[in-house]
């Protein structure tokens, strides 16, 4: 009770902390970027890379050149005008040092400078600059270069002329700070396909990446150059270069309605998913929004209405709604919007509701004039919306089968699934592991309070290839279905997934270290990216990481999760080089470890070793699963053939 009233004595206006400048960036880094893992590192890129994208939208850039250095810094560099260096009639210093160090300055808050802004979503970079050690920028303006430093935000001195040039433009390179962030590695795959998004969005742009850090045996660094002339007509053709293709060309549509620049291009495959990706700013809304509410409604009315005249809806058997205008639908969707209004579970869902009409009224007005003048086209489409239909329509007779036995309604468990005793599902964890000899180990090494185990026998339905009834028909994905206690669909979206009865808040794969557990683990990512995406978007799938090896000598021994690990313990075995004493053993199933071994190293929460499944980029995601399970063999075996030297095989 003193304690408590020495505390509340101590609480004055000198308890109040007033964090000035970049301070409270530093403070706490994620309110401003989201996280200090590898997504906010790479968010930095994002940042500064914005600022350039938003002098090309404004029609002053043409280049982009984005390096990453041998020490993991970064020099993004572009031919725009250059930040302002004059000085700043408010804050009495250069206008370049006011936009590195205080927050939400910038010419994107004033409309006669930036119509629309990529980085309105984000937070500036002084963000940046905040979060570095060292930050260099250096302008070319007015035939002049100027530059300032920064560390950790703060200028080392004032901005000073370096010398002249013909050139104009932005170079900022800035070093991140490993005290703030849990790694300073960035990934040269994650930037690439970032920045190949980008150039798709804005059509005519050149963007280059650089990779400094590793060098070929011709002593090339790895280096792309990422162009395009045909915009998001060549992003959709992309998206689907490993399907099987119903129209010889994608339709694109270009208007602006109510001060809102559209663009949409869109096709259609022989599969069965929908895929829409859309863009705001060039900020990609994994969650849509209007705009996807405004393109969904005027495709399935423009579509319905060419039909129904055209008497093509006279073979169908059944009633047609919207989800079947939209099966095997690749279309990217990119608006401007001059103030953004975001929402959703991690805002990056458009909330304006002027964008609805806007995109309705562009791609309904267009489409229908395509339909006008390609009637074959047209056919192929309607034909391909009336089979969606009868799929549905079994699809929805498989699924009341499968509810009237009690599987997805929560009234039944599988047999095979060793459930937990608590019923919270924020701390319950379902393991998926394969086959029944290591589902039945790990029953017997879990925590039975917190973790269930369901084993899945033999290699999953590929759902890339498969109409949607015939997942209720596959034993193991039921299995899964009726584990996680899900249900699908609703009175506005038939596929929809409802999580109101979702059991575990933490699904982990569990697969053997080898090809086949390889295998089983792509299909079963498949089936959540392709039907449970919600699941992976809320971050409550994980793969789990059991060891490759046990290195041991005399009674000293040690795990291993990588080939690394492997030489390092082995050196450290015997320091004297002799290493005939030392035994390795390599784990290539689940089945060769007990009971206790499964728990240690895999299953324990406090040492155990999980990479959760997160979509940085929704449209490369698509991709790499359509030509890695799709039905086209030329693209997969080029990715393999491009792939091949990182590739791991057991013999």
């Amino acid at each position: 009770m003193e304690e408590t009233q020495k505390l509340q004595n101590t609480y004055s206006a000198d308890s109040i902390q007033v964090l000035e400048g970049l301070e409270a960036v530093r403070k706490r880094p994620a309110m401003y970027i989201g996280d200090i893992g590898p997504k906010g590192l790479h968010h930095l890129v994002w940042e500064v890379v914005d600022n350039s994208i938003d002098e090309a939208l404004a029609g002053y850039c043409t280049t982009i050149k984005v390096q990453i250095h041998s020490d993991n810094s970064i020099t993004v560099s572009d031919n725009g005008r250059g930040i302002p260096t004059d000085i700043h009639a408010k804050e009495k210093r250069s206008a370049l040092e006011v936009v590195m160090t205080v927050l939400h300055a910038g010419g994107k808050f004033d409309k006669g400078t930036y119509k629309v802004s990529g980085g309105l979503h984000g937070v500036g970079v002084s963000c940046v600059n905040a979060l570095s050690t060292h930050l260099q920028a250096t302008v070319y303006r007015d035939g002049k270069i100027y530059q300032q430093e920064y560390a950790k935000g703060a200028p080392l001195y004032p901005v000073k002329e370096v010398g002249t040039t013909t050139l104009r433009g932005t170079t900022i390179h800035f070093q991140p700070d490993d005290s703030i962030f849990t790694t300073t590695t960035y990934n040269y795959s994650t930037i690439a396909a970032r920045l190949g998004e980008l150039a798709y969005l804005n059509a005519g742009l050149t963007i280059e990446l650089t990779d400094l850090r590793e060098q070929d045996q011709e002593g090339n660094f790895l280096q792309e150059t990422f162009h395009s002339e045909g915009g998001l007509a060549e992003f959709v053709a992309y998206l689907d270069d490993a399907r099987e293709k119903l129209i010889p060309q994608p339709i694109y549509m270009e208007g602006e309605k109510y001060d809102v620049p559209v663009q949409v291009a869109l096709s259609y495959n022989t599969g069965f998913t929908e895929n829409v990706v859309s863009y705001v700013n060039n900020i990609n809304t994994i969650e849509g929004g209007t705009h996807v509410a405004g393109f969904r409604r005027a495709l399935t009315r423009t579509l319905k209405s060419y039909a129904e005249k055209s008497n093509l809806l006279e073979k169908a058997k059944v009633e047609i709604v919207g989800d079947d205008f939209r099966e095997g639908l690749t279309a990217v969707i990119s608006v401007k919007v001059s103030e953004p209004q975001f929402e959703g579970q991690t805002k990056t869902k458009l909330g304006n509701a002027e964008v609805v009409g806007a995109v309705d009224s562009c791609v309904s007005e267009t489409l229908q004039n395509y339909l006008e003048e390609h009637p074959q086209e047209a056919k192929i489409i309607v034909s391909k919306v009336i089979l969606a239909a009868q799929a549905r329509h079994a699809a929805r007779k498989a699924r009341e089968m499968v509810q009237r036995k009690n599987v997805l309604t929560g009234g039944g468990l599988p047999g095979k699934l060793a459930d937990c005793s608590d019923n919270d599902p924020a701390a319950c964890e379902l393991y998926l592991v394969e086959g029944d000899s290591a589902g039945g180990t790990a029953k017997q090494g879990r925590d039975r309070r917190f973790q269930a185990i369901l084993p899945l026998r033999g290699k999953i339905l590929n759902v890339e290839k498969a109409q949607e009834h015939r997942i209720y028909d596959n034993e193991q994905l039921r299995n899964m279905i009726m584990a996680l206690g899900i249900t699908f669909g609703t009175e506005e979206d038939a596929k929809a997934v409802n999580l109101e009865k979702l059991r575990y808040h933490k699904v982990i794969i569990m697969t053997d270290a080898d090809v086949d557990g390889s295998h089983i683990r792509t299909l079963i990512l498949t089936f959540f990216y392709r039907y449970l995406k919600v699941l992976l978007e809320r971050g409550f799938l994980y793969i789990a990481l059991p060891p490759l090896y046990l290195v041991k000598r005399g009674s000293e021994s040690r795990y291993c999760w990588t080939e690394q690990d492997r030489i390092a313990a082995v050196k450290d075995f015997s320091p004297d080089g002799k290493t005939e004493s030392v035994n390795i053993q390599r784990y290539k199933g689940l089945g060769e470890m007990n009971a206790e071994q499964l728990w240690t190293t895999t299953m324990d929460p406090a040492v155990r070793s999980l990479k959760q499944v997160t979509i940085e980029s929704a449209a490369e995601a698509d991709h790499l699963f359509s030509i890695l399970m799709g039905d086209e063999v030329a693209p997969r075996r080029d990715f393999i053939q491009l792939h091949a030297k990182y590739a791991q095989i057991d013999i």
